[in-house]
C-alpha cells in the first residue's frame, strides 16, 4: 500500500522537465537581461544578467512567450522535452541600444547608469584608423590624452609616464604595469575589441586603486555561431609641416598597420584569434616604432554543466620604440636634443625594447537561484629593455585574482560582492627590487523599482609594499586609532522622470597607492633628473556629480543628450616637483667632479604636493541609427573645468609658470570633441574636430634656464606666441563594395595645424591614410 501511494505521489512529476536556456540579442549575440518569460502552462521566470533562465516544462508541446522592453516580443513552441535552448530576439531599434557593464559590473542600459559614461564602438575605431587605444579615448568628451597619459575631466596632469589616476581594464581585469603604474596603450588589442566604456569619476569601490579619476574598460569580442573573419590593412604618410624648420626628412615618413581577426562558436566551445603588426618611421626624427601582437580567447561550456562557462584570454606583444621628450629647440621641435649622433649619450633619444604578456583564466557559473559566481585571474608580464635585452631595465609581474558573486531578486534588488587579491614583483636596475600586496573586499547593493533607483557600495583596501607599514592605514577618532585597511564608500541615485528623461546623482571616494617608479625611480633623461622618494604617501579624494539624460528617437535613429555638473576633490595629490634634492650628508658645490656638484642634484621628485579641487560642467550628445536612407552617427561633447590648487605654500607656487591663476599644472579650462558620420547606400563621409584651450600652467623651470642653460630651448617664447589653444580637424570617406570590402581614405589634421599635447611635444602634421577592410 505504501509503495502504491508513493507511486501515485510521484506520477505528476514524472513528466516534469527543467528547460535551461539563454535569450540573446539577434544582432549582437549578447545575453538579454530582464526578459519576461511565461509558458502556456502558467510557469513564469525572468532572464538573469547574462540572459540565462530556467523554466519547468510539464507536458510538451508548450508555448513560451517572451517580452522585452527593447526587443520584439516572440513566441517559441517547445514540441519535445529539451534540456537547453537558445532564443534570439530582434531589437526594436537596430544598433541603438547601448548596454554597459563596467559601471556596476553587470549589464545595464546606459540611460539607467547613475554616473557619467561614454561608449566608443568598434565602427568609430576602424573608420578613423586609430592604431592604439590612446588615440581612441582622446576622441571622447571630457578626456584628454597627453604623451601616454590620460586625464578625465582634468584629474591628471603630466607625470613623465608613471602613475595613473585612470584605471584601464580589459575584460573587467586591471591592466596597469606593476612597475610604472601606467597603461601600455599600444599593447591593447584594437582588432578584437567589441566596446570601450569610459566611466567618469571615482570608481574605487568596485575596482580599487588607480580608479581615482575613472576607468577605461575594454571588452573583447565573443565568438558567434555564424563566425567572423576580417582583415584590415592601412598605410599612411605624413605631409610636410607648415614650418620648414620642422621638416627633417628627404622622403616623407610613413607607417603600415595590418590586423587580422577570426572567431567562431560551435556547439559548446568557441575561439577567437587576432594578430596585429605595426611599423612606423615616425614624424619625429629617430622615433621609429615596430610591434607584433597575438591576441585571442578560448571558451568552453561543458555539455553536462551548461551553466558553467570556462574561458582563457591571452595577449602577447613584442615591440621596439624610439622616443624623446626634450627637443633640440622650438625651431627644430621634431628633432631630439643633441640630434641623431652615433653616440646615444650625446642626445635625448632613447630606445626601449619590451614584452607585454597577459594570460587570463576565468570561469562563470550560474548557481542556485540564478546567483552568478565569477572568478577572473590574470598573469601580467611587463619588461623594459634596451638594445641588448628585453629585460635590461625592469621585469615586472602581476598575479591577480578576483572572485565576485551577483544575485538579483525579483528584478528589484541586486547585490554584487567580491574579494580581490593582487601580488606584484619588480626586478629593476632603475627602481630596485620590490614586492607589493593588495587585498580587498567589496560589496554593492542596488535597488530599482519603477522609476526610482539607488546604489550603495563599500570597499576595504589593504596595500603593502615590501616590509613597510601598510599604505592603506586609516586613522580615525579623537584618539587617532589606526586600521590596517582603508575604507571606501559610494552612493548614487537615479530617477526616470519620463520614458525618455533620466536624472541621476552620485558621490564616490577613491584612493591611489604610489607606484614603484614614483617611490624609487632614480634616473635621468638629458638635463632632467628624477629622484626617489620612498616616503611618498597615497593620494585620495572624492567625486560627485548631478546629471540628466534626454533620449530622442526618430524612427530607427536614437540620440542621447547628457548634461552633468561635477566636482572632484583630491588630497595628497602626487606630483613631480622641481627642486634641489641633495642628501643632508652631501654639500653642494660647482665642481663637476665632486659628488656634490650642484647640477647632479637639480631635478624632479614625486611628492604629495597639493590638495586640489576641480569643478565643471559637461554636455554631450551621442547618436546612432538610421534616418530614412541615411545612417547617422555622432559623438559630440563640451567640457568646462576649473582645476584649482588649494596648496598656498609660496615655495610650491613658485614652481608654477603662472603663479596668479592658481590653476593646476598641465590642465585646460575647455575641451571640445566632435565626430559625425553619415552613410548613404555604399558611401559614408565622416568629419571630426578636437579643441583644447591654452594650457596656462606648466612647470616654471621649463620656461627658464639653469645657469644659462635652457632645458627646453625656446619654449617660453613659443608658448607666448600661441595662447589660443588648439583646434584640429580630421575627415574621412569610404566606399563599401559587395558588403565585404570597404575602401577608405582618411586625412588627419586636415588643415595641417601645428599644436602640442604637452610642452615640447608638437603633434603630427597632416597625414594621409588609405585603408582596406575585408569582412566575412
Amino acid at each position: 500500500m505504501r509503495t502504491l501511494l508513493f507511486a501515485l505521489l510521484l506520477l505528476p512529476n514524472l513528466s516534469l522537465a527543467q528547460l535551461s536556456g539563454t535569450v540573446r540579442d539577434a544582432q549582437t549575440n549578447e545575453g538579454i537581461f530582464g526578459v519576461k518569460i511565461r509558458s502556456s502552462e502558467g510557469e513564469q521566470t525572468i532572464t538573469d544578467t547574462d540572459g540565462t533562465f530556467e523554466l519547468n516544462i510539464h507536458n510538451p508541446p508548450v508555448s513560451i512567450y517572451l517580452q522585452s522592453m527593447e526587443h520584439f516580443a516572440d513566441t517559441v513552441v517547445v514540441s519535445e522535452k529539451l534540456s537547453s535552448m537558445i532564443i534570439n530576439l530582434k531589437p526594436l531599434f537596430q544598433e541603438i541600444n547601448t548596454v554597459v557593464v563596467s559601471a556596476n559590473k553587470r549589464n545595464q542600459r546606459i540611460e539607467e547608469v547613475s554616473i557619467s559614461m561614454e561608449v566608443l564602438k568598434p565602427d568609430l575605431i576602424e573608420d578613423k584608423g586609430f592604431v592604439n587605444l590612446e588615440q581612441a579615448v582622446d576622441q571622447s568628451p571630457g578626456v584628454f590624452a597627453m604623451d601616454g597619459q590620460v586625464s578625465i575631466r582634468g584629474g591628471g596632469g603630466y607625470s613623465y609616464g608613471v602613475g595613473s589616476r585612470v584605471l584601464v581594464l580589459t575584460n573587467g581585469i586591471p591592466l596597469v604595469s606593476p612597475d610604472l603604474g601606467d597603461a601600455k596603450w599600444n599593447s591593447i588589442s584594437m582588432e578584437s575589441m567589441s566596446q570601450i566604456e569610459i566611466t567618469k569619476g571615482a570608481s574605487s569601490v568596485l575596482y580599487g586603486s588607480s580608479a581615482l579619476n575613472g576607468t577605461i574598460s575594454v571588452s573583447s569580442k565573443e565568438p558567434t555561431k555564424e563566425g567572423e573573419f576580417n582583415v584590415k590593412l592601412q598605410s599612411g604618410v605624413y605631409d610636410n609641416p607648415k614650418r620648414e624648420t620642422l621638416k627633417w626628412w628627404d622622403r616623407n615618413p610613413s607607417n603600415l598597420d595590418l590586423s587580422v581577426y577570426q572567431g567562431k562558436y560551435f556547439d559548446n566551445w568557441g575561439y577567437t584569434v587576432a594578430v596585429n603588426g605595426f611599423k612606423t618611421q615616425g614624424y619625429k626624427d629617430g622615433e621609429e616604432q615596430e610591434r607584433a601582437r597575438l591576441t585571442g580567447s578560448f571558451i568552453l561550456r561543458p555539455i553536462k554543466t551548461p551553466k558553467l562557462k570556462l574561458k582563457l584570454d591571452y595577449s602577447g606583444q613584442v615591440e621596439g620604440v624610439h622616443n624623446f621628450i626634450i627637443w633640440e629647440s622650438a625651431e627644430y621641435a621634431y628633432t631630439p636634443s643633441g640630434g641623431l649622433s652615433s653616440n646615444p649619450s650625446d642626445n635625448t633619444l632613447t630606445y626601449e625594447k619590451s614584452i607585454r604578456l597577459n594570460v587570463d583564466p576565468s570561469l562563470k557559473y550560474v548557481g542556485k537561484g540564478n546567483g552568478i559566481h565569477q572568478l577572473k585571474s590574470r598573469y601580467y608580464l611587463v619588461t623594459i629593455g634596451g638594445s641588448s635585452s628585453f629585460f635590461e631595465a625592469s621585469l615586472a609581474q602581476m598575479y591577480y585574482a578576483d572572485y565576485s558573486y551577483q544575485k538579483a531578486w525579483k528584478n528589484v534588488h541586486y547585490l554584487t560582492a567580491g574579494l580581490t587579491n593582487s601580488f606584484n614583483t619588480v626586478t629593476s636596475d632603475v627602481f630596485g627590487d620590490h614586492i607589493s600586496k593588495n587585498v580587498a573586499s567589496y560589496a554593492q547593493y542596488q535597488f530599482k523599482q519603477k522609476r526610482f533607483g539607488f546604489t550603495a557600495g563599500v570597499r576595504s583596501e589593504y596595500f603593502q609594499m615590501d616590509d613597510r607599514d601598510p599604505d592603506s592605514e586609516f586613522t580615525y577618532g579623537k584618539q587617532a586609532k589606526t586600521l590596517p585597511f582603508y575604507p571606501i564608500f559610494r552612493a548614487a541615485t537615479n530617477y526616470t522622470l519620463t520614458k525618455s528623461t533620466f536624472l541621476r546623482a552620485s558621490i564616490g571616494q577613491g584612493i591611489r597607492f604610489p607606484s614603484v617608479s614614483e617611490r624609487y625611480a632614480n634616473t635621468s633623461n638629458g638635463a632632467i633628473y628624477i629622484f626617489p622618494n620612498p616616503e611618498l604617501r597615497p593620494e585620495s579624494g572624492w567625486a560627485a556629480e548631478i546629471g540628466a539624460k534626454q533620449v530622442v528617437k526618430m524612427g530607427n535613429w536614437k540620440g542621447i543628450l547628457d548634461v552633468a555638473g561635477f566636482i572632484n576633490h583630491y588630497y595628497d595629490m602626487i606630483e613631480f616637483t622641481f627642486g634641489i634634492y641633495n642628501p643632508d650628508s652631501i654639500s653642494l658645490n660647482l665642481n663637476p667632479n665632486s659628488p656634490g656638484y650642484l647640477y647632479k642634484w637639480i631635478g624632479f621628485k614625486a611628492k604629495n604636493a597639493e590638495e586640489a579641487q576641480i569643478t565643471g560642467v559637461e554636455f554631450s550628445f551621442n547618436s546612432e541609427g538610421k534616418l530614412k536612407d541615411v545612417e547617422l552617427r555622432s559623438l559630440v561633447g563640451y567640457t568646462y573645468m576649473n582645476p584649482i590648487s588649494l596648496n598656498n605654500d609660496p615655495e610650491y607656487l613658485m614652481t608654477f609658470s603662472d603663479t596668479i591663476s592658481g590653476m593646476l599644472k598641465y590642465r585646460f579650462n575647455h575641451l571640445f570633441r566632435f565626430d559625425v558620420q553619415a552613410g548613404y547606400k555604399n558611401f559614408s563621409l565622416g568629419f571630426s574636430s578636437r579643441y583644447n584651450s591654452f594650457m596656462k600652467n606648466i612647470d616654471r623651470i621649463f620656461e627658464e634656464n639653469i645657469a644659462g642653460t635652457e632645458i627646453l630651448p625656446g619654449l617660453k617664447e613659443y608658448r607666448e606666441n600661441d595662447q589660443s589653444g588648439s583646434l584640429v580637424f580630421d575627415t574621412r570617406v569610404s566606399y563599401k563594395y559587395k558588403e565585404q570590402y570597404t575602401f577608405a581614405f582618411i586625412v588627419n589634421n586636415l588643415l595641417n595645424t601645428e599644436y602640442s599635447s604637452r610642452p615640447a611635444d608638437i603633434q603630427p602634421p597632416r597625414q594621409f591614410m588609405v585603408q582596406l577592410r575585408y569582412n566575412l
